[in-house]
């Protein structure tokens, strides 16, 4: 079962060795992704709405480079900064994922660097 790097046009700088996504046998896992534009800056620093957008649209670039879309992803971890934050950014979630959403957990969690709010990674089955 050969493993493919996913790395679609756009993304961010990696903070650390990794690659934004990897598809192997159907299965795409997608790294942790953080609010961050093409140069690596912070986006929407303070908003954890516009942060969870950038997240999200990250998240969608990875699963549709790997031939997919946001209703193959079946599992997502999510990781906020401060839980009083979880209305908001549930409710921009929400927009992504109307209907049939994925299984998921969130915790609270320090991220990499202290503008970040939240972090998500997924997973997506796309087929063989």
């Amino acid at each position: 079962m050969p493993k493919q790097t996913i790395v679609p046009a756009g993304s961010p700088p990696p903070l650390a060795p990794y690659s934004p996504g990897t598809k192997a046998d159907g299965v795409v896992y997608v790294s942790g992704m953080l609010a961050m534009d093409k140069d690596g800056k912070t986006v929407g620093v303070g908003d954890v709405k516009a942060q969870t957008r950038a997240v999200l649209d990250a998240i969608k670039a990875v699963v549709q480079e790997a031939g997919g879309s946001m209703a193959d992803i079946t599992f997502n971890s999510i990781f906020l900064k401060d839980l009083a934050d979880y209305a908001a950014m549930n409710e921009v979630y929400r927009e992504y994922f109307a209907s049939e959403p994925p299984a998921r957990y969130c915790i609270r969690a320090d991220l990499v660097r202290p503008e970040f709010l939240v972090e998500i990674s997924s997973i997506a089955h796309v087929g063989r």
